[in-house]
């Protein structure tokens, strides 16, 4: 398994904009085989700041996820919106086991 937090900070009058991209975006993720689960976070105290949690099956399935026409689109939507570029840490999964990932 492999968890990818993605920090996004958008700029304010692409919010909603940038919500309806991302959430179209992770609806098409989440079918994916190799994602067990792709989470839109918004911040309550900071509303241009989102987290997408991004949680994959195996090593290989981000660049199969990049290679998609539903990860293209979104990326290609969103560039105009953001503040500044996103960020990405990676994370090992600790709890629950890969079964308790659905």
């Amino acid at each position: 398994m492999l968890i990818v937090m993605v920090s996004v900070h958008v700029k304010p009058e692409y919010v909603e904009a940038f919500r309806a991209a991302t959430i179209a975006n992770a609806t098409a993720s989440v079918k994916e085989k190799g994602i067990a689960r792709f989470d839109v976070i918004q911040q309550n105290d900071s509303p241009t700041h989102f987290l997408l949690v991004e949680v994959y099956r195996d090593a290989d399935a981000p660049a199969k996820h990049k290679e998609t026409a539903h990860y293209k689109t979104w990326r290609d939507t969103v560039e105009e919106m953001m503040a500044e570029p996103r960020k990405s840490l990676k994370y090992s999964n600790v709890f629950p086991n890969e079964e308790g990932w659905g």
